[in-house]
């Protein structure tokens, strides 16, 4: 089992305020780890921090890639991160609505793509070939994601499940390691519900690493290997599903008494 992503001390302060006080956390490759916590904890200051939007002002961030390759990511620019291997998606969707449903797979192809300004202009045999490559890489993705009918639809048409489908097959058009999803079932009915936590498994079971941020509890509880709890700033639990519902400090801060009781 390779350890992909460490997390050591990270601290973030935007001016006087700590959001994020030493955090440490791991994610093993296969392996599904939720990060929850109240709003306001610092889950999705945390996700920044670790994908090159916000600079951390302290602790290290290290990756390591399926193929062994050990970088520090604290400093780089998030399409780096994306190239070595970590993709995410995020609490608003953000989809090129404008685009169909093919062309948002194809732009996550980009970071792995070789052709630059003069292959796009001059159409050069190999441009060709990798542009082919790219069309029918995306349509297994989408495929993977169950949108496989709708490619040529534009983006925003698609129902409110359907788009946060595309965006997860947005990230995995990057072929990562490992992918952050950031509350991907808010908003969601039961059935889109349902249908999510069959992709996220399915994900899984092709050798993705998961980090997942998530406020409905039963999806978390369902899926997770391992959980972070955070509560302003600071990791206060970590564990099984089975301890993490039993923890006083997490029911209290989080859960509540009438999770502890179901």
């Amino acid at each position: 089992m390779t350890k992909l992503l460490e997390v050591r001390r990270l601290c973030m302060d935007f001016g006087g305020l700590r959001a994020l006080d030493q955090i440490n956390l791991e994610v093993n490759s296969a392996e599904i780890v939720a990060l929850i916590g109240p709003n306001g904890a610092g889950k999705s200051t945390f996700f920044n921090c670790i994908t090159g939007i916000y600079r951390a002002t302290g602790g290290d961030i290290f990756f390591t890639s399926a193929h062994g390759k050990k970088k520090r990511l604290n400093r780089l620019k998030p399409n780096k991160i994306t190239q070595a291997g970590m993709a995410r998606t995020f609490q608003n969707i953000r989809l090129f609505t404008e685009m169909t449903v093919l062309e948002n797979i194809m732009i996550g192809r980009h970071c792995r793509t070789k052709s630059g300004i003069l292959g796009a202009v001059f159409q050069g045999k190999s441009n060709r070939i990798e542009e082919k490559q790219v069309v029918d890489f995306s349509y297994e993705v989408l495929t993977e994601v169950g949108l496989e009918e709708q490619v040529n639809e534009l983006a925003g048409n698609l129902s409110y499940g359907a788009q946060r489908r595309l965006e997860i097959g947005r990230a995995l058009a990057t072929e990562p390691d490992l992918i952050l999803l950031d509350e991907p079932a808010a908003g969601m009915n039961l059935q889109e519900t349902g249908e999510l936590n069959e992709l996220i498994m399915k994900i899984r079971s092709r050798d993705h690493a998961i980090l997942l941020i998530e406020h409905d509890m039963k999806l978390v509880m369902s899926l997770s290997d391992r959980i972070y709890v955070m509560d302003y700033g600071k990791k206060i639990a970590e564990g099984q599903p089975a301890d993490i519902r039993q923890n006083p400090q997490v029911i209290k801060a989080y859960l509540g008494e009438e999770f502890e009781l179901t």
